[in-house]
């Protein structure tokens, strides 16, 4: 812990440090301003390209937060100019992981040099808290994941040594022996083969199990966009197996703008588009900014589309890393057959104003943290079509709350069909048992609330002001 002790008058300094993922980022920077606002400074460090692309700090925050770039390694293998991973494609993810861990020393630099008495880091950068624990810094581990996930892969041992000793695929497909309550936290047999197959060593010579194995065994508590009124007792649970203190702070549901926005060209073409839809009518469909679909997936994902008969908005992106001559290829005739009933957006949507307004009745989702909490801030149901391990998890504790449905796949590979898409669709927009779904889905809304996690994070300011800072 931190040697400086506080008087009533001191403010604390926090250096956030996260990965280099938007998912990550995003919620590092909005902390920052949640601590910058109870009158703390703030050092936010990242790469040049990567502080720039952030949203403009508030002018009353602008003497408060810092924005310091390090400038990442130039490595082969990794693209010019690619410093997150909306840059690159998922098979350059761990050259940008090597790259990262080459912004070591700088970052030790900056901090021998500052009178930092807190850092918050990420996951990827292990070597960090040993650096903060020679310096007297207190250090905080931010978990971007929810406590399910985190708490399925096991002890810090575990995660430092792999898989824990689950050696087979078989060994996943049921919740582990240390879950003592009822669930359904379990993998697939695809995501089983996923797990094993990413256990060892990448590019950057460590995998993401060791990384956070180490991250947790180094800090002083950990912290997670987690809260005890949304499946609580994987909080203990996670508590029990890292003998770490585990402070939530609150599900971070995001500020939503005023939706009579005129001057926004793509919320305006949208919002017309959705006023000449009935209430609740409307899927809207997005697996977020680094899903990569095949050209398999993107077909049966618009037929189901197609077959389902629901009303839909499609934000389609190309790929993380995509190259600008690279092309989405829907169905031959897709667009046209489905003209009027269906928009498939092929720039950046504002998720936010679409999932508030009134046509929208439903998100198809590829489960990502924070498009969960999105989706269910404003009480519509999930269709889940989860693609990444912990998004899997996350669709099994959403179906067994009954606010959304999970596309069945294939055991075996994890691919779907269109018939499947369609199905779950129907099942959430327009068949009679997806009325509790729907009724589930907007009375969870209220756990979502701005004014219940704000608080969270304001508790989470006070116990950092009441460090006891030890020498």
């Amino acid at each position: 812990m931190a040697s400086k002790a506080l008087d009533g008058e001191r403010k604390l300094h926090v250096v956030m440090f996260p990965w280099l993922a938007f998912g990550h980022i995003t919620p590092f920077f909005e902390l920052s301003k949640f601590i910058a606002q109870k009158g703390h400074k703030i050092t936010f460090i990242s790469t040049p390209r990567n502080i720039d692309r952030l949203p403009k700090l508030p002018p009353d925050l602008l003497s408060s937060i810092a924005l310091v770039k390090i400038p990442l390694p130039k490595l082969e293998g990794l693209p010019e100019n690619a410093e997150a991973t909306m840059d690159v494609g998922p098979e350059d993810v761990e050259h940008l992981k090597k790259a990262y861990d080459g912004m070591e020393d700088e970052l030790t630099r900056f901090l021998e040099n500052s009178d930092a008495d807190i850092v918050i880091y990420d996951f990827a950068p292990f070597w960090l808290p040993p650096i903060a624990t020679r310096l007297g810094i207190s250090c905080f581990f931010f978990c971007m994941c929810n406590a399910w996930f985190l708490a399925f892969l096991g002890t810090v041992d575990a995660l430092i040594n792999g898989v824990g000793g689950r050696t087979r695929p078989e060994d996943f497909l049921a919740p582990p022996e240390w879950v003592t309550f009822k669930t359904k936290v379990a993998c697939t047999l695809y995501e089983a083969n996923c797990i094993l197959g990413s256990a060892g060593t990448n590019a950057s010579g460590f995998s993401d199990a060791y990384r956070a194995g180490k991250a947790i065994a180094g800090c002083n508590a950990m912290i997670i966009r987690h809260c005890n009124e949304f499946e609580p007792e994987w909080l203990k649970l996670l508590e029990e197996l890292h003998q770490k203190e585990v402070m939530p702070i609150g599900l971070m549901p995001p500020h939503v703008q005023d939706t009579s926005d005129t001057t926004n060209e793509a919320w305006v073409s949208i919002k017309n588009w959705l006023c000449t839809k009935p209430k609740e009518s409307v899927v809207y469909v997005a697996l977020g900014s680094e899903v990569v679909l095949s050209r398999d997936q993107v077909s049966e994902l618009a037929h189901g589309l197609e077959l389902s008969g629901v009303p839909f908005i499609w934000a389609l992106r190309k790929p993380a890393g995509s190259a600008e001559k690279d092309t989405i290829e829907l169905p031959d005739g897709f667009e046209e057959r489905l003209k009027g009933r269906g928009i498939v957006w092929k720039n950046w949507a504002p998720q936010l104003k679409i999932l508030g307004h009134e046509a929208v009745g439903a998100f198809l989702t590829h489960c990502g943290w924070s498009s969960i909490v999105e989706g269910l801030m404003f009480g519509r149901p999930l269709v889940m079509l989860p693609f990444q391990i912990d998004q899997g998890l996350n669709a099994r504790v959403l179906a067994g709350k009954q606010v959304g449905v999970e596309v069945p796949r294939n055991e075996q590979d994890g691919s779907y069909t269109g018939n499947a898409v369609a199905e779950s669709v129907r099942t959430v927009m327009v068949d009679g048992v997806g009325q509790n779904l729907r009724d589930t889905a907007k009375a969870t809304s209220a756990l979502f609330s701005r004014e219940l996690h704000d608080r969270y994070l304001h508790n989470f300011v006070g116990y950092l002001e009441n460090l006891e800072h030890r020498p």
